[in-house]
């Protein structure tokens, strides 16, 4: 009997417990930095299972260790927090909170919990120490540093390995698409604010006018992307929030932008930060302002590696028993790398497919997009998904499990 199908069976036993564990989470989410619920759910599940659980790691963060002798220590890691973003998709089970899973928590969670149900099912075909992570405040990339100031890589075992799945909502379930290398990008917010000399709109001889300077800015900058950097090496500057004014006829003595950069590697995340603020000190110079602008990263978030030799491994793996398909790197931003970074171990984040596969064909054949995931239309064929990415788990597990 493979392992597929002794996972296959496990999960066809337990699904209808993950699934009705789906639906309570996806009708009550919770922010991030609130997952007071969503985590003490995580802990009875691995409590049930036979884990040694700690809860309250890093905020409403929960760790659940099962020693099963000699080994490597392997990290499986899902995220507990919902989005602000008002369910629309009219679901029997849709939230009615104002929050919403729209990137796909809870199918994680509901994932999560069949691998770790599945891998106590056969702990007698593998050896070594499984550490569950369910990790708070993905969304606001705050979450993973807060566990590891809590001693998530030294008051627990130090993974050997570091595995989770995300699902993608531009792909058809039951698919599973690794990256090898950059998956997701480094993010960072950066804040701006132009000052000018405000006055009557209808005297701007008077004035220095910080809508102008920002303007000007909000196209200038887009050279770095156009001009300063090496195309074959991706990065994106977008400005999310430009505020400045208070009436039609007063100029306005201040402007405050708010901006988005992602990037992969260090060399472009330098070169578009510090190019940031040397155009912005430069259309303020050409205007005349009065003082130079302020610029402040306030957030930032590095890349998500997946390293290559161990996603290779798994792929192979997987695809001896999953439809997997190699899948593209994404300027989306995760803080599941600095979990690994911090282990110093080898990680990879799978991507599995979420999309009702006749659903994803129609799509593909008309040209419709598709509801991304943070959209309030999003919804993922929930069995399939569920089901692949417990699968995904438990193999990658049991691969890094067995002696080689």
């Amino acid at each position: 009997m493979t392992i597929l199908l002794i996972a296959a069976l496990s999960l066809d036993a337990i699904y209808p417990r993950l699934d009705a564990l789906y639906i309570d989470l996806h009708k009550a989410p919770e922010l991030s930095g609130r997952e007071e619920r969503t985590g003490a759910r995580m802990a009875a599940e691995l409590g049930r299972l036979g884990f040694e659980v700690t809860s309250g790691v890093g905020g409403h963060g929960v760790v659940g260790v099962l020693k099963n002798g000699a080994g490597p220590t392997v990290l499986l890691r899902a995220e507990l927090d919902g989005l602000p973003v008002e369910e629309k998709t009219g679901l029997p089970y849709a939230s009615r909170n104002g929050a919403m899973h729209a990137c796909g928590h809870d199918a994680h969670m509901a994932a999560w919990v069949g691998a770790a149900a599945v891998l106590v099912e056969r702990r007698t075909s593998w050896s070594g120490t499984l550490v569950m992570v369910a990790q708070p405040a993905e969304e606001t990339v705050r979450g993973a540093r807060a566990m590891l100031a809590d001693g998530l890589v030294t008051r627990f075992p130090k993974p050997d390995f570091c595995v989770a799945v995300h699902d993608r909502g531009d792909a058809p379930a039951g698919k599973v698409l690794p990256v090898p290398g950059y998956g997701l990008a480094a993010s960072d917010s950066v804040d701006v604010t132009f000052f000018g000399r405000g006055g009557h709109g209808a005297r701007p001889e008077t004035t220095v006018d910080p809508i102008v300077i920002a303007a000007r800015f909000v196209v200038a900058v887009q050279t770095l992307v156009s001009r300063e950097r090496d195309p074959l090496d991706p990065g994106v500057v977008t400005v999310g929030s430009f505020h400045g004014g208070t009436k039609h006829n007063i100029i306005s003595d201040e402007v405050r932008l708010q901006l988005t950069v992602r990037s992969f590697t260090p060399a472009v995340r330098d070169l578009l930060i510090s190019g940031i603020e040397r155009i912005a000190r430069a259309e303020a110079a050409a205007a005349n302002a009065p003082r130079a602008p302020a610029v402040a990263v306030i957030e930032s978030i590095g890349a998500t590696y997946n390293d290559p030799a161990l996603t290779k491994r798994l792929a192979a793996a997987l695809a001896r028993e999953l439809d997997v398909e190699e899948g593209r790197p994404e300027m989306g931003a995760e803080d599941f790398g600095e979990i690994c970074r911090a282990a110093s171990a080898p990680s990879t984040m799978l991507r599995i497919g979420a999309v009702e596969p006749a659903k994803f064909a129609a799509a593909k054949a008309s040209g419709a997009p598709l509801p991304s995931l943070h959209s309030p239309l999003f919804a993922p064929d929930r069995e399939r998904t569920i089901r692949t990415g417990a699968a995904a788990l438990a193999l990658s597990a049991l691969e890094l499990f067995a002696r080689r």
